[in-house]
């Protein structure tokens, strides 16, 4: 009788860990957090095939990094340093973001700009658009 509890507590442990690890697909969507501040790091396109990347002109030399934050409540926010009318200036423009899957869509002061994650780890974020324009966030 004892052996019959054993057996059967066994095979029960054997049947739900073999079913819980049947289907964990996620559809290629990365699990990693996309909430948060990532600075704008590099800028680019793809030339036939290959990947061309350079440091953001946007980037004004002696400031902090523009940037793109996006909150857990599916707000954004992105902030830009200027040094036309003083040094280092600080523009926010806010809107919102949603995510389907691989893709980011971002509305801020009423456009609407959808990219492909292409790329998203704990430290890089990098989008692509329709024309193939590429930027690349860190963190």
């Amino acid at each position: 009788m004892k052996t019959k509890r054993i057996l059967l507590g066994l095979l029960l442990c054997i049947g739900l860990t073999t079913m819980s690890c049947s289907n964990d697909d996620n559809e290629g969507e990365t699990l990693v957090p996309l909430s948060g501040k990532w600075d704008l790091s590099k800028t680019g396109t793809v030339i036939n095939g290959t990947e061309t990347l350079t440091d953001a002109a946007e980037n004004q030399s002696g400031c902090n990094k523009d940037y793109l934050e996006l909150k857990l409540d599916n707000t954004v926010n992105v902030g830009d340093y200027s040094s036309v009318v003083s040094a280092c200036a600080l523009t926010v423009q806010s809107g919102i973001y949603s995510r389907s899957h691989n893709n980011l869509t971002t509305v801020v002061n009423g456009v609407s700009k959808t990219q492909d994650i292409v790329n998203l780890t704990l430290k890089e974020l990098k989008l692509r658009d329709a024309s193939g324009f590429i930027t690349v966030y860190t963190r």
